[in-house]
C-alpha cells in the first residue's frame, strides 16, 4: 500500500509539472511497462519507442489521472498499452508478433494480476471478474492481463471486432460498479 500511496503522489504531483515526481514514476514502472510494450511488439526498437510515447502521454496527461477512479499501475498500464496499439495500427501489423510468442518474452517485474496481489486488491479484483459471464471474464483477462489486443481476440474467437469492443466495455462497467461496491 506504501507503494501504491507513493506512486499516486508521484503521478499527481507529475501532472502538476513536477520534473521529479515523473523521474521517480519512471524509475518505479519503466520496466513493467516497457513489458507491456514487450507483449505488444516483436520488435525491441518498437517496443523501446512505443514506451518513449507512452512516458510523453504519461506526462502529458498525467493531470487527468483521478486516484479514487483507478490504481496508478492500471493506469498507467491502460495509457502505455493504449500508446503501443496506436502505434502498431499506424504501422500496419508488421511489428505484431503472436500472443503466444509473450511468453518468450523477459519481464523482470511482476505481470499485472502479481501488482495487484501486491496491493491486496487481487480478491476484490478476481471476485468481480468472477461475477462475470464466462466469455466477458475471457474476453477482460485476455485484454488486461494477457496483452491481447481487441482484433486479436476477435480473430481469435471468430467474432466481430465491434462486437468485441462492445462486451468488453460493458464488462469494465460492471467491474467499476462491483469494485466500487465494494470499497
Amino acid at each position: 500500500m506504501a507503494r501504491r500511496a507513493s506512486l499516486t503522489e508521484a503521478l499527481l504531483r507529475t501532472g502538476k509539472g513536477d520534473r521529479s515526481a515523473f523521474e521517480a514514476v519512471y524509475k518505479a514502472t519503466s520496466a513493467k511497462l516497457f513489458g507491456v510494450c514487450m507483449r505488444i511488439f516483436n520488435d525491441r526498437n518498437e517496443a523501446e519507442e512505443a514506451l518513449q510515447d507512452a512516458y510523453i502521454t504519461i506526462w502529458n496527461r498525467a493531470a487527468s489521472f483521478e486516484a479514487g477512479r483507478a490504481s496508478p499501475i492500471s493506469w498507467l498500464v491502460t495509457v502505455t498499452r493504449n500508446r503501443a496499439i496506436d502505434r502498431l495500427r499506424s504501422k500496419g501489423k508488421a511489428g505484431l508478433a503472436s500472443i503466444d510468442e509473450a511468453s518468450d518474452v523477459a519481464d523482470p517485474s511482476p505481470l499485472a494480476e502479481a501488482q495487484l496481489l501486491a496491493f491486496g486488491e487481487d480478491k476484490l479484483l478476481h471476485g468481480c471478474i468472477n461475477g462475470l459471464d464466462q466469455r466477458d471474464a475471457h474476453f477482460i483477462k485476455s485484454a488486461f492481463m494477457g496483452g491481447a489486443t481487441y482484433a486479436d481476440l476477435a480473430a481469435r474467437e471468430g467474432e466481430p471486432l465491434g462486437t468485441v469492443k462492445s462486451r468488453i466495455r460493458r464488462a469494465l462497467m460492471k467491474l467499476r460498479t462491483c469494485m466500487e461496491g465494494a470499497s
